[in-house]
């Protein structure tokens, strides 16, 4: 009997492509660790991050490059369109990240981060798109209500203002749904956590954040503006 043939072209793609994965390991093991052991070290049982930094799955979009963070700085929850589902309607696997980080982490920040040309925020301008993909289309409804804004109160922004405009609108409404989440609720009454929302502009590398007194994205600028209006925080006896 013939031989059968295993190697596909698909499989020489994928073997290029995990290729470069490993030559890229192999150098973080030769230069990279040796410079951060100590922090691998010290990380290897523990973790103290101050921010919670929820984000689209993009690959274009890099939390550690932007920030230029270090392992242990930040725990990232990514997903298609920096989605956060209101508390109740679809407890997986952001709504277990989003308690982990608060109850047990103890985080001081949770930034939701949104980013220019969002393939999400295009499928919410054009669901029609996307309504064959059985996973994606029911995930966007979570971020319906960015939609119906856009749709109601901008009807006249087209192309480029349009998905800014979506963009912003979508992170506020992630905010919101955040802030139903009842560990959430509770450490920003106590004081405990602040909550932002950023956009990223891959083209320029500048970030935009929400300014929530004022209800616009301002460039950011320390002290960064906060993106909710939570409650006073409650009152020592």
């Amino acid at each position: 009997m013939p031989k059968t043939k295993t190697r596909t072209a698909g499989s020489k793609l994928s073997q290029a492509s995990m290729r470069e994965l490993v030559e890229r390991y192999q150098n973080f093991q030769k230069k990279g660790f040796p410079r951060r052991k100590a922090t691998f070290e010290a990380l290897a049982n523990e973790q103290r991050p101050r921010v919670l930094f929820i984000t689209c799955s993009d690959s274009r979009v890099a939390p550690d490059v932007v920030f230029q963070s270090e392992p242990g700085d930040l725990f990232v929850c990514r997903n298609v369109g920096n989605i956060v589902p209101s508390y109740g309607e679809s407890l997986g696997g952001v709504s277990a990240a989003i308690e982990y980080a608060v109850v047990v982490l103890d985080v001081e920040a949770i930034v939701v981060c949104g980013h220019s040309n969002c393939g999400a925020m295009k499928a919410l301008l054009e669901p029609g798109k996307v309504k064959h993909l059985r996973a994606v289309a029911p995930w966007l409804r979570h971020a319906e209500i960015a939609q119906v804004v856009i749709r109601e109160n901008y009807p006249e922004l087209t192309g480029a203002a349009q998905m800014k405009k979506i963009t912003e609108e979508n992170v506020a409404v992630q905010i919101k749904h955040l802030e139903t989440h009842p560990c959430v609720a509770s450490h920003l009454r106590g004081g405990r956590l602040a909550i932002y929302g950023m956009v990223f502009e891959i083209q320029t590398g500048e970030i935009r954040v929400l300014d929530a007194e004022r209800g616009t994205f301002v460039p950011a600028r320390n002290p960064l503006p906060v993106g909710t209006l939570s409650p006073h925080p409650r009152r020592k006896r």
